[in-house]
């Protein structure tokens, strides 16, 4: 054995022997499976590192270059075509493979994770939150809405909800003329609700004309006779037959948590989805927050 190879090995020895000592002393528990798995990573790359050192070393002092030549060269310099080092692509097919296992059923998957301690007593809080808030009145609901519409909903929709002077949806009144008309023209997808998207086209020209005022006008009065075609899904009042799609006549609890849930497309892009970021007191509690906004106007 030559002094080189002798050297290697005594490095490699000290750094599994330092390993093992740093974990005598953090009182790190060996039984456990992920602990264990660590620790023979480390001394299978510092068995490893070795290893391989010894041999490339090696072999830069016996191996002469050989193999074909490729065209290409920098300043003079050439490389050979020579075939990827075995050593090399096992160890790549072994770190996916190993990948594969970590993802699939390694750690933290099977076993504890801050993400998941957090997940946890996230939704404990929320399950007691619920609890406490369930049978709250509106006053109280109003006040909480407007505590999350402050945070989540005004750097967009402006501190008032009047969608900062046109640059966002206004949340002042229900719903335009315009954008009954628009979505009465392109259909609408975003919401997903039971009955399923709103194709393009129900009601053109005079009779989309018509069917905007109606809506925009809170539904009062006299329906215009394409009407009909809109009451087939949200009801004969424009309420939504019970959650099964738009509610036309005030934002609701359902309606708000579609938007919250799916996003939208708006006029200064589109808005994200805020899925499980509330909990349905909280989203009835911005329904009730937001129609107070278009009460005031």
């Amino acid at each position: 054995m030559n002094g080189m190879i002798a050297k290697g090995l005594a490095f490699a020895a000290i750094l599994i022997i330092a390993t093992f000592v740093i974990i005598k002393q953090m009182h790190i528990d060996l039984s456990q499976p992920v602990n264990l798995i660590t620790f023979l990573g480390a001394i299978a790359i510092a068995t490893l590192t070795f290893g391989v050192a010894a041999k490339y070393m090696q072999q830069m002092k016996s191996d002469t270059a050989t193999g074909e030549l490729a065209e290409d060269n920098w300043d003079g310099i050439g490389e050979y075509k020579n075939e990827l080092p075995a050593g090399w692509a096992w160890s790549y097919v072994g770190v996916i493979l190993w990948a594969i296992w970590y993802f699939l059923w390694g750690f933290p998957l099977n076993a504890y994770s801050q993400i998941g301690e957090w997940n946890k007593e996230t939704k404990e809080y929320n399950a007691k939150f619920e609890k406490k808030w369930k049978n709250v009145d509106k006053e109280t609901l109003k006040d909480m809405g407007e505590s999350i519409f402050l945070v989540q909903c005004a750097p967009c929709h402006g501190e008032t909800g009047d969608g900062l002077s046109g640059k966002a949806h206004d949340l002042t009144h229900r719903i335009s003329k315009e954008q009954v008309l628009y979505v009465l023209k392109n259909g609408s997808h975003y919401f997903k609700y039971p009955l399923g998207a709103m194709p393009a086209g129900l009601a053109q020209g005079k009779a989309a004309e018509e069917v905007a005022a109606y809506v925009a006008g809170g539904l009062k009065g006299k329906a215009p006779a394409a009407w009909a075609t809109c009451a087939g899904c949200h009801g004969q009042d424009g309420t939504g037959n019970n959650g099964q799609a738009p509610n036309l006549k005030t934002i609701d609890a359902t309606l708000v948590h579609q938007v919250l849930t799916n996003g939208k497309k708006g006029s200064i892009g589109r808005m994200p989805s805020f899925a499980n970021r509330f909990t349905p007191v909280q989203e009835k509690a911005l329904a009730e927050f937001i129609n107070s906004l278009q009460e005031q106007k």
